[in-house]
């Protein structure tokens, strides 16, 4: 039993992140759902719901179909007023998404970064780039607590529904804290928690690799980006969690079977989940 960021971890986390890779891998393969947009309806839909949480018909034509895996709970991009030129970051970077959408703003002075620890993501990342000819984006293979980005390098970072995947969050906001030059932004759409979760669901590896179990409180989350030293956060937008999404992902309803949770407890989990967007600055140098 370790403790980490206020929030208790049953597993080491090593082995919290082989589940999470391995999980991800078969969503990049299409064997697989997770609790996200696509939860909601499956593949169809994907589109129909990534409209529903922020991301606009335009830019969802603007890139490869592919790329669009319905992972997200938002569009980070929509407040992270990236401007031509500059450099961009995005934390999780999966099948590509939010880079392409980003590269398109950015334009070809500018460049996007995607980092993900999943080989098949990357692989599907750069494919997907390859398709879309986008010579302004980047993948690497890297974990988001040791990030292969160098100090001070980039304007924006960006992340979508994946720092709660993370056991170590706290190190997650000091990374991105370090790559951003001063006066750089963060912007995140990502889970929380407006209470803790039964045991029975935040011991289970299923719930966490469906964005569940790995969600810490809203309150905690703020703190940990202040204490990594970002100042003026605050949470741009927020909204629940939709209980559709627990009846209809997979990865939910098995939980709910196998953990034999009755109607008015999921009614109860899901109403302490709650979607946000949130922003914070890198201080301007000081001389």
């Amino acid at each position: 039993m370790v403790k980490k960021d206020g929030e208790t971890i049953n597993m080491k986390d090593k082995k919290i992140k082989q589940f999470v890779r391995e999980g991800y891998a078969r969503i990049a393969n299409r064997d697989s759902s997770c609790c996200s947009t696509a939860c909601c309806g499956g593949t169809d839909l994907t589109a129909g719901i990534s409209k529903e949480i922020g991301y606009t018909e335009e830019e969802l034509n603007a890139v490869p179909e592919s790329a669009n895996l319905g992972l997200g709970c938002g569009n980070p991009i929509a407040h992270a007023s990236l401007r031509e030129g500059e450099a961009v970051l995005d934390l999780g970077s999966g099948a590509g998404i939010d880079c392409f959408i980003a590269a398109n703003k950015v334009g070809k002075n500018g460049k996007v970064i995607g980092v993900d620890m999943t080989p098949e993501m990357i692989a599907k990342a750069r494919e997907n780039a390859k398709k879309g000819n986008y010579g302004n984006v980047e993948f690497r293979l890297g974990e988001l607590e040791n990030l292969p980005v160098g100090n001070d390098s980039v304007d924006k970072v960006i992340s979508n529904c994946v720092i709660n995947l993370t056991p170590d969050k706290g190190r997650v906001f000091r990374e991105a804290f370090r790559v951003l030059k001063p006066g750089g932004k963060l912007m995140v759409s990502d889970i929380v928690l407006l209470k803790a979760l039964p045991d029975s669901i935040k011991n289970s590896i299923d719930a966490y690799i469906g964005c569940i179990s790995g969600a810490i409180m809203r309150d905690r989350y703020i703190e940990l980006m202040k204490e990594a030293g970002f100042h003026e956060v605050e949470i741009i937008d927020e909204s629940s969690f939709p209980i559709e999404c627990m009846a209809n992902d997979p990865t939910a309803t098995a939980l709910i079977a196998n953990l034999k949770i009755p109607l008015e407890k999921v009614n109860e989990v899901t109403s302490s989940i709650r979607s946000i967007k949130v922003q914070g600055l890198k201080p301007e140098e000081t001389t």
